[in-house]
């Protein structure tokens, strides 16, 4: 069912990177949990997209004892690291190989995708909004959090510099900062990355039927919005 490239030891490695790569990434979760906390019963179901590592699972599992979660993702080797990952909780999990359209119907409470968007190309992404709006219960909160800045030049290549610089340590190489921003552009170019200026995702949240659509979350390159889904719909 996977055509995701990851074996589990590249998966495994693969979720050590985010918390070194985003700025905030533990206040994001936290963060993501009251917001999410905000409209939901201590009984509350949540979606989570891409989700796997395990990572995002383990801290919402943590933080709030009664919620229950359906987590997906396409990659059979992230799904068993999120399983190590989020070990303690599994009781409270359903994690399913797929996309969105693979998701139970729901409805959820909330549902997250952190730091997933990015990887969904631009032609997907309208319809993984509305696929989420329609599994939300009415005044339910979605919270999105992935790479967002202007795609215009010069700003697009200082955003990708900043990113690629962000991680790096005393003794790296100026030529690896380079080389890496030069990978993502060939990602971006090639598809395998998407990133979107700020006021398109905004305006295509609207689009998909969300309401309120607030930033909640910035941390250079990476932004993050909560959405609502209106209450009479």
């Amino acid at each position: 069912m996977s055509n995701s490239p990851f074996d589990k030891e590249h998966a495994r490695s693969y979720t050590e990177r985010p918390p070194r790569q985003v700025p905030g990434f533990d206040s994001l979760h936290r963060t993501a949990g009251m917001l999410l906390a905000e409209r939901t019963p201590a009984n509350g179901r949540m979606l989570v997209l891409g989700a796997g590592g395990g990572l995002e699972l383990k801290a919402l599992a943590a933080s709030h004892a009664g919620w229950s979660f359906d987590g997906v993702d396409p990659s059979a080797a992230m799904l068993d690291v999120a399983r190590d990952t989020a070990a303690p909780y599994l009781d409270r999990m359903q994690l399913i190989e797929g996309y969105v359209d693979s998701a139970p119907d729901g409805p959820y409470d909330g549902a997250t995708a952190l730091l997933t968007f990015h990887f969904i190309p631009r032609a997907q992404r309208l319809q993984t909004l509305q696929q989420l709006f329609r599994r939300l219960k009415p005044g339910g909160v979605l919270l999105l959090a992935h790479l967002s800045f202007p795609q215009t030049e010069p700003a697009r290549s200082h955003w990708l510099a900043r990113h690629v610089a962000y991680p790096a340590t005393a003794d790296t190489a100026p030529e690896q900062l380079v080389a890496a921003q030069e990978m993502m552009k060939e990602a971006l170019a090639a598809g395998t990355l998407t990133i979107l200026a700020p006021e398109e995702e905004e305006a295509m949240l609207g689009e998909a039927g969300f309401e309120n659509v607030a930033l909640f979350y910035a941390g250079l390159g990476f932004r993050g919005w909560a959405a609502y889904k209106p209450r009479s719909a």
